[in-house]
């Protein structure tokens, strides 16, 4: 049951579920209970819900605990005043609150569904904010797709955009990619990225690829004065060609459950750096494959990490340890965990439903 019109594909009943309402905050309400009707009439072996919905025997919250998100948005703003404002218009958010208490009513229900976990860090934020039982709660770690490109096609990709985007012989090439650019700090990366120049570092270029570019963050830039050091890229379906192009991934993030993007890239071979608030940190041994701040706000740490790796041998070591660590953030891994959770709810799974 989804809002949107995904491709069919064999096997699986896509059922697109739409209704009246002129804001966001309506349009989600109507979906949601759209849809506990259909599952209350109907006969479902598992219901399995991404969003919080009444009904589900599995929660796998993908996008983290609404309550996280709350307290996180809140915690990117600067300034106290600005947290308590941030604080405030939330409040008066009428489908994040509608969310919010779903969210609670699904958490405090002693017969409510197993709640999948992403990653450690979502383990953490339900226990935070629900104190739930350990036998409501099941890690079943992120996954994403290897990448099969055998290296003849990453080496003919790492030449090809380094020369359309004109990063110059011998730079290090950082990555940012990202849709929210203020929650996953790309201005924090564009912040140390002019500390870096100030210092006389001139042989690194970066390329950020996303929606999150607007007219705002060209003249961040031009205040910064990072000139061709630093380029937008926008919407791409070739990321996978940005990673084999790059060298080092920053993700300075203020909220991440589980970054696909860290992922992907770690499996290509790519240092990233992130924060202990992306729940994808576990898999970095800080130092060894990549680094972990504390602080998304620490603009000269960031700086100061992603300068260690400007070194090509360090930068070597750091890669393989990050491809070795990636590995484990296999898709099929995190499909038989699923399937093997579906079994154990049920004995064997014939219809699924999927919110």
């Amino acid at each position: 049951f989804t809002r949107s019109r995904p491709s069919p594909a064999p096997g699986l009943s896509v059922h697109s579920i739409n209704g009246p309402g002129m804001s966001r905050s309506q349009r989600s309400f109507v979906f949601i209970r759209r849809v506990e009707r259909r599952i209350a009439a109907e006969r479902f072996d598992v219901v399995h819900a991404i969003t919080p919905c009444r009904g589900a025997n599995v929660y796998q919250p993908r996008g983290g605990m609404v309550a996280e998100t709350i307290e996180r948005n809140i915690a990117m703003r600067d300034s106290r005043p600005a947290r308590s404002l941030k604080r405030i218009t939330l409040r008066m958010n009428l489908r994040q609150n509608f969310l919010l208490g779903l969210e609670r009513k699904i958490m405090a229900d002693p017969d409510g569904p197993i709640i999948v976990a992403i990653s450690d860090y979502v383990v953490r934020q339900i226990k935070q904010h629900y104190q739930l039982p350990d036998a409501r709660v099941r890690k079943i770690f992120n996954g994403v797709e290897p990448d099969p490109s055998p290296p003849q096609d990453r080496a003919r990709d790492r030449e090809a955009v380094r020369r359309e985007f004109g990063v110059p012989d011998g730079a290090m090439l950082v990555l940012s990619v990202a849709h929210n650019f203020r929650l996953k700090g790309v201005h924090r990366w564009m912040q140390a990225l002019a500390q870096l120049r100030r210092r006389g570092i001139r042989d690194i270029r970066s390329l950020v690829i996303g929606r999150g570019e607007s007219p705002t963050w060209h003249r961040l830039a031009r205040r910064l004065k990072l000139g061709d050091a630093l380029m937008f890229i926008g919407h791409t379906d070739r990321v996978t060609k940005f990673y084999h192009a790059g060298d080092v991934l920053v993700h300075p993030t203020y909220y991440d459950p589980c970054s696909r993007v860290v992922l992907e890239a770690m499996i290509r071979g790519l240092p990233c750096v992130t924060t202990q608030w992306d729940g994808a940190a576990e898999l970095i041994e800080d130092g060894k494959s990549g680094f972990v701040l504390d602080n998304p706000a620490d603009v000269s740490a960031l700086a100061r990490r992603v300068d260690q790796l400007r070194d090509a041998e360090r930068r070597a070591a750091f890669s393989a340890a990050a491809s070795e660590s990636a590995a484990r953030a296999d898709i099929e891994r995190h499909s038989a965990e699923m399937l093997a959770l579906y079994d154990e709810l049920t004995g064997k799974t014939n219809r699924l439903a999927v919110t």
